[in-house]
């Protein structure tokens, strides 16, 4: 095979295929990293928001004489 005119014998080929697939799957873990660092930041707003509400008394009446 020849790339950018120099031939590639089969070590130099299963070389530049294996690096291509440790960057697909080095981009594929990244981006689960961010999607979950991304889910948690919302989840922990969500939680601080429900927190704050439940604080100044907008949460739900229980009926009892602590609610």
């Amino acid at each position: 095979m020849t790339l950018f005119g120099q031939t590639l014998d089969g070590q130099q080929l299963f070389g530049l295929i294996s690096l291509l697939t440790l960057l697909a799957f080095w981009i594929v873990v990244w981006r689960r990293d961010r999607q979950a660092t991304r889910w948690f930041r919302e989840w922990a707003e969500r939680r601080r928001a429900q927190s704050e509400t439940d604080r100044r008394g907008g949460g739900p009446s229980h009926g009892g004489p602590w609610g």
